[in-house]
């Protein structure tokens, strides 16, 4: 939609992952990105709910191009209906919707709060000096457990490598274990950590916290596991940039540069004594916690906001 009311930006690759944006600021962005200007028609903050729906979604999925790398077909996206109201109506419905992307917002900054307090807790620490460095495989373990063929799970919750960015799993697919891909084998337990062992330079992990029984990774990634050190301590060990440029600098391969679990378990750290780490962990496990839960409230708001909208739309909620 041609104009010049505000912008919204929606990832042209992978559809399916829902990455989207909104900005009222004009600026660049790569060729796999769909820029979407509001008409003078339309309230800039209406039409991003609008195309933030898993119907345009699935719309977009549905007429994709590509295998690997799947792409939004540009000249059938611009034939999706949209439901328009007048602008009064649009703008109360934005304004309630908005609210829910401000509680969500004031919960994300609090998250980065909590991961700040953690890692300036762990540099103070690093800044002391008195480490010692062993190799990970020495406190950890990789892959302890493998999803088998045999499982008594119905279904499972599928993370692969395209759903985590750095510190973040962003989405979780639902399958059937008999539709389940057949990378969906690394079982996740509480206080596990998953690196991707592609393309390390874009720094795909995450600290896995109170997962769902049923959450599995992509063989895609290594899953490490700490056994005789905090999980909190080897969280920031392995997410330091000493650690992201030694896997950068083992990665093999031209297109796809990956890493291996031997790499994994060769990499030098640095620890701690046992009363400084334990005393970390002590000090930052509800930051950790805190952040699990917020998280989860996040999601609960954003649930929230994809029932209200057909409801407002459809005037079974009063504006």
């Amino acid at each position: 939609m041609l104009g010049y009311l505000g912008l919204k930006q929606i990832s042209n690759i992978r559809p399916y992952f829902k990455k989207i944006w909104f900005s009222d600021k004009a600026g660049g962005c790569s060729n796999d990105v769909l820029v979407f200007r509001a008409s003078s028609k339309v309230e800039p903050l209406f039409l991003y709910y609008q195309l933030s729906k898993d119907a345009f979604f699935d719309y977009m999925v549905a007429g994709s191009n590509g295998t690997k790398m799947p792409r939004g077909n540009k000249i059938s996206i611009m034939e999706y209906p949209l439901q328009i109201p007048p602008l009064p109506t649009q703008r109360r419905i934005a304004a309630i919707l908005s609210a829910y992307d401000d509680l969500i917002e004031n919960n994300l900054k609090r998250i980065r709060l909590m991961e700040e307090k953690a890692f300036l807790r762990y540099k103070g620490i690093v800044r002391e000096g008195k480490l010692e460095k062993i190799k990970l495989k020495e406190v950890a373990v990789l892959n302890e457990e493998s999803l088998k063929s045999n499982s008594n799970l119905d279904k499972l919750l599928y993370v692969d490598i395209a759903s985590v960015s750095t510190g973040s799993i962003d989405n979780k697919t639902e399958y059937e274990l008999k539709d389940a891909p057949g990378r969906a084998k690394r079982i996740l337990k509480h206080q596990d950590i998953i690196w991707s062992c592609v393309r390390p330079n874009r720094k795909s992990y995450s600290f896995v916290w109170r997962p769902e029984e049923n959450l599995i990774a992509s063989t895609g990634f290594a899953v490490i596991t700490a056994k005789t050190i905090p999980a909190t301590f080897l969280y920031q060990l392995v997410k330091a940039n000493e650690f992201v440029n030694y896997l950068e600098n083992h990665a093999k391969g031209a297109t796809y540069p990956a890493v291996t679990a031997s790499d994994f378990d060769e990499a030098i750290i640095q620890i701690a004594s046992n009363s400084v780490m334990n005393e970390y962990n002590e000090e930052t496990y509800q930051c950790f916690e805190l952040k699990h839960i917020l998280q989860k409230q996040n999601s609960k708001l954003r649930e929230a906001q994809d029932i209200l909208l057909p409801r407002l739309m459809g005037g079974e909620i009063e504006v």
